[in-house]
């Protein structure tokens, strides 16, 4: 990333270090704050996984700047199909993408997909091109708690169970990102009215 772009505040190159390093850190995303790491760094993922209480068999959804960060765990799709993801990013739909089997388990968990979402949030798209990864993203809170959308909040719930915290404001969305699968083309949450809000 050139280093001379706006995007990339003082703050975000710490945090892209603590990524590159193998780091857990907190980030904002459309609505709210995430966790994340390297999706490629199966400890970092295995303590967010612990540190959230949340069951791997649920599997992650992924966040990048660009979908080529995670070509080779994605396996191809229909051109028309591809059309019609490429066409939603980037913007807050995740999408169900089929894997090979060089997709970790740990972000699949007992699917056969991977969720992945190209956002387009500045703060996160500048984390991940400084990082040059695409990162783990789960809501930052404790399973039964209300997922945080101030730093502050973020803080007080995980403490030192996050190694880095950039310091930007979430997008300004009431509800999460819509989910549809790729091979269908069907919604599984949200709906068609919700990429319509950046």
């Amino acid at each position: 990333m050139d280093r001379t772009d706006p995007l990339l505040t003082p703050e975000t190159e710490p945090v892209a270090r603590c990524v590159r390093d193998g780091g857990v850190i907190a980030y904002p995303t459309e609505a709210v704050f995430g966790i994340g790491c390297r999706p490629d760094v199966a400890a970092a993922v295995d303590r967010i996984l612990s540190l959230k209480g949340r069951p791997a068999a649920k599997g992650l959804i992924v966040v990048s700047d660009r979908l080529d960060r995670l070509a080779s765990w994605l396996a191809p799709l229909p051109a028309e199909r591809q059309a019609e993801i490429d066409a939603s990013w980037p913007g807050p739909t995740t999408w169900l993408l089929p894997v090979t089997p060089d997709c970790p388990s740990l972000l699949r968990g007992e699917h056969d997909t991977l969720a992945v979402r190209i956002t387009a949030h500045p703060a996160t798209r500048a984390l991940c091109a400084a990082a040059d990864s695409a990162l783990v993203s789960t809501s930052a809170n404790r399973a039964g708690e209300e997922p945080c959308r101030t730093w502050d909040c973020v803080a007080s719930q995980l403490g030192t169970g996050i190694d880095a915290i950039l310091q930007a404001e979430c997008g300004g969305r009431d509800t999460p990102s819509a989910i549809r699968d790729a091979r269908s083309g069907a919604w599984l949450r949200g709906g068609p009215d919700t990429e319509t809000h950046a």
